[in-house]
């Protein structure tokens, strides 16, 4: 016991030692980021070298860019930025300082006449032209005659100022310490490299035992990009690098091949983490190298050893704070994943909101439990009703103050029992009356004025009725709308699930299959919603998605898994995206045949089938009063609705009386429709069926027969109705016949039409539907001698049971559940 005493103590001080370290490491890599971003230090380094930067011997078109590019972004920061840039120039040379003060001085003069003008990013870059050749030009003339090649140099430093004050303007607000944008697009990239490899032409002259600190620099910067942004940003920057680099120095002409080829190099070699991309900057600098001397090669390579040694030597949250904003890296990935789940729940939480909105309307508008009973509401209506009659009868009356005062109670139960027997369209009682006429001085004046008010009285009675019927249905249509939006708002926030079994199972069963496998999400496993997403390369795709990959997964989650999409590509090995999901237990195939009144065009029957989503199939037909072209008007609109407001996800009972309110109040002439609705679910058979003034369907089991009917009117006909639904159970093989009026009502001389369908139904020797439907249609023309009286429809749906094309491929004895 004694003896693990101190190894205790002595591990928890090396843990508490480690993490001293990581916060004090955490803390100065926060002081250095302080100091350098947010003081400001970070521009005045750059301004310290861009102020000696020269291209050309003579051309210096750094400087005055910068100092106008801080003047337009950090004002605050522009004069110390002119001072570290002075410091740089003087640095340099004194003939050099001299053209950077009187540049500045001019900028300075010309930025304070211009600062109140509008479009300051058209002025600035003329500004920056005149403060760079205005002051060269007076330098050239002192020493005497401008030559045509001086006039020329003069032109290209200006038209460069002029050019990199509108790159800095994009690079400078990268250095910021705050940024909110998710990524950087590739001209801002490209802006950042120039603003990298012009303070790197700063560092010229800088030599170290014969290293130049310019290509140590240029060297590291391009390993930094290529090991974050691969060959294509690798080599970018190499060859800007070496372009600027090289215009300063024509003995580095070399070096922009070098940088270029070692930056394509380690781009192709990042999968090799760091070594591999710091091979790639050693073959690149000695295949330039061989080109040269010998007495070049050591050097260079000493140069590149030492840009490795501090690529090495970088900080892994370096690599990460910039991967974030180089397009095709995983940190750029995740973070614009995050900054989509940001927007994804942020519009969740506007749906869900929208919803809890149009939930609260609808019980604004829903019956509350707090308004009056219907015993309650009775004595209401009848203390209204009566004051009506007493104020036109009672109210001059000498006897008001006893009947009313002193015999209340017998005046109101007299007159209410008379009110009672008037209301159901009676004569008011004898016994009722004589009692009243000797209680009463105008008694026939009463009654009188009783049966005029009813008149009035029903009618407001009715009104009230009707707007609380309409107050149930908008309650009834928002409560369907608030439960649509607030599944959506469950859709949107639908994440990729971690089910670590069922995913080590699958990437094991494919790899075993020999299916290069690049990525696999699963979204959803519930029983019957599988949700699962594949990227998957292969050379020659052959259906190996339905053939193999389904299933596997089917045996894998012991359900039928069918390919849902798939985006093959195009190009041997490239990438292919499959989707997969459970498959409908139950098929459905339909058949429908029509004919119009009199063998005529135009038919005012209509009918539909709809692929509802979750899996829900729906057959509808439509029957428009009357024949012709407004009968199939009116069909068809009632069609097109029900498929728009049920593809929403609104429960079937809404959406028919939406649409009923709809035809009834939309237009003052007559129009009417029937609606012949059945909804299968196909995950379990079963089916509801809403028939709105339609005919009655039929099942057919085997030799078995089922009549389905509802009765209610047609729609629009009345703005209120209670819809009734149906519900049965459909078995494999089951057929569903629906008609329209014309069928049902079309044979003659038949006495039981329902015992005739039955037994035509029955007696068919086919099961296909478009047959059925066909010989039904026949059937029913034949026994009218060819003459086709009204429009007739019949639509024809065989429910089946879904076998699966390919058996399930067993991989593991034991099924995930």
């Amino acid at each position: 016991m004694m003896s693990s005493i101190p190894r205790i103590e002595s591990k928890s001080y090396s843990v508490e030692k480690t993490e001293k370290k990581g916060r004090v490491r955490k803390g100065i890599s926060m002081k250095m980021r302080l100091i350098l971003l947010e003081n400001g230090w970070l521009f005045y380094i750059a301004g310290f070298l861009l102020g000696r930067a020269v291209i050309l011997s003579a051309v210096t078109p750094f400087a005055v860019a910068f100092i106008a590019s801080m003047w337009f972004i950090h004002r605050e920061k522009s004069f110390k930025a002119m001072l570290a840039v002075l410091a740089g120039a003087l640095s340099y040379s004194m003939t050099h300082s001299i053209f950077i003060g009187l540049s500045m001085m001019v900028f300075i003069l010309l930025a304070a006449l211009c600062k109140n003008l509008k479009n300051q990013q058209i002025i600035l870059p003329l500004v920056v032209f005149a403060s760079t050749s205005l002051p060269r030009m007076f330098l050239y003339s002192v020493r005497g005659a401008i030559t045509p090649y001086e006039w020329l140099l003069l032109v290209v430093e200006g038209v460069l100022g002029t050019v990199l004050v509108l790159i800095f303007m994009q690079s400078i607000p990268l250095l910021s310490p705050k940024r909110y944008k998710p990524a950087l697009k590739n001209e801002e990239i490209v802006c950042m490299i120039i603003l990298i490899a012009s303070v790197l032409t700063g560092m010229i002259g800088w030599q170290f035992y014969g290293v130049s600190a310019e290509q140590v620099f240029s060297r590291y910067f391009v390993l930094l990009f290529a090991y974050i942004g691969g060959a294509a940003i690798g080599s970018t920057v190499g060859v800007v690098a070496g372009l600027i680099l090289s215009l300063a120095n024509v003995a580095n002409l070399y070096q922009m091949s070098l940088l270029a080829f070692s930056g394509l190099l380690g781009g192709l070699l990042k999968e090799g983490k760091k070594p591999g991309t710091a091979v790639g900057l050693l073959v690149g600098t000695f295949l330039i190298g061989i080109y040269g001397s010998a007495v070049t090669l050591i050097p260079s390579l000493v140069e590149s050893s030492i840009a490795i040694l501090f690529f090495l030597l970088t900080p892994a949250s370096w690599f990460n704070r910039i991967s974030r904003y180089i397009p095709g890296t995983e940190e750029y990935t995740y973070e614009q994943e995050q900054y989509l789940q940001k927007v994804r729940n942020v519009t969740a939480r506007r749906v869900e909101q929208f919803s809890g909105v149009f939930h609260a309307l609808s019980k604004s508008f829903a019956v509350s439990e707090t308004f009056p009973t219907d015993e309650q509401e009775a004595r209401r209506e009848t203390d209204y009703f009566l004051s009506q009659v007493t104020e036109k009868t009672c109210q001059n009356c000498f006897m008001k103050d006893r009947c009313w005062q002193k015999e209340f109670d017998q005046t109101y139960s007299l007159m209410e029992e008379m009110k009672e027997d008037i209301t159901e369209g009676l004569e008011p009682n004898r016994k009722v009356i004589r009692e009243f006429e000797n209680h009463c001085v105008k008694s026939r004046k009463v009654v009188e004025a009783m049966k005029e008010e009813m008149t009035a009285y029903e009618a407001n009675r009715k009104l009230r009725q009707q707007v609380m019927e309409s107050k149930r249905l908008v309650a009834d249509q928002l409560q369907g709308v608030s439960e649509v939006m607030e599944d959506f708002a469950k859709e949107i926030l639908k994440e990729r699930q971690h089910h670590e079994l069922q995913e080590s199972q699958i990437i094991d069963a494919l790899k075993h299959m020999g299916i290069d496998l690049e990525k696999l999400d699963i979204y959803q496993l519930e029983k019957g919603n599988v949700d699962i997403e594949i990227t998957a390369s292969f050379y020659d795709y052959r259906g190996e998605g339905s053939k193999l990959i389904a299933p596997v997964l089917s045996d894998i989650l012991n359900e039928m898994i069918v390919v849902k999409q798939e985006e093959i590509s195009p190009f041997p090995n490239g990438y292919s995206h499959l989707t997969f999901g459970s498959a409908k237990e139950f098929t459905i195939q339909t058949g429908a045949a029509s004919a119009a009144k009199g063998g005529g065009l135009v038919s005012g029957d209509s009918f539909t089938t709809i692929e509802l989503g979750a899996g829900k199939f729906a057959m509808a037909i439509s029957d428009g009063m009357g024949n012709g072209r407004r009968a199939r008007e009116e069909s068809m609109e009632t069609l097109r609705l029900l498929q728009q407001i049920l593809q929403t996800g609104i429960p079937e009972k809404v959406a028919i009386k939406s649409i009923n309110s709809i035809l009834s109040l939309r237009t003052t002439d007559e129009m009417f429709a029937t609606l012949d609705l059945a909804v299968i679910d196909l995950h379990d058979a079963s089916v509801r069926f809403l028939k709105i003034g339609s005919t009655p369907s039929f099942i057919k089991r085997g030799s078995k027969m089922m009549k389905i009917e509802a009765s209610n009117l047609p729609m629009g006909i009345i703005q209120e109705f209670d819809v009734d639904i149906v519900s049965e159970h459909l078995s494999s093989d089951d057929l569903l016949i629906m008609m329209s009026d014309g069928i049902f009502e079309g044979p003659k001389h038949v006495e039981n039409i329902d015992l005739w369908l039955k037994r035509k139904i029955r007696e068919m020797a086919t099961e296909d539907p478009q047959e059925v439907a066909d010989l039904l249609l026949e059937e029913v023309i034949r026994t009218r001698s060819g003459e086709i009286k009204d429009d007739m429809t019949v639509l024809v749906a065989k429910i089946a049971k879904n076998t699966p094309e390919w058996a399930a491929v067993p991989i593991y004895g034991n099924k995930a559940l």
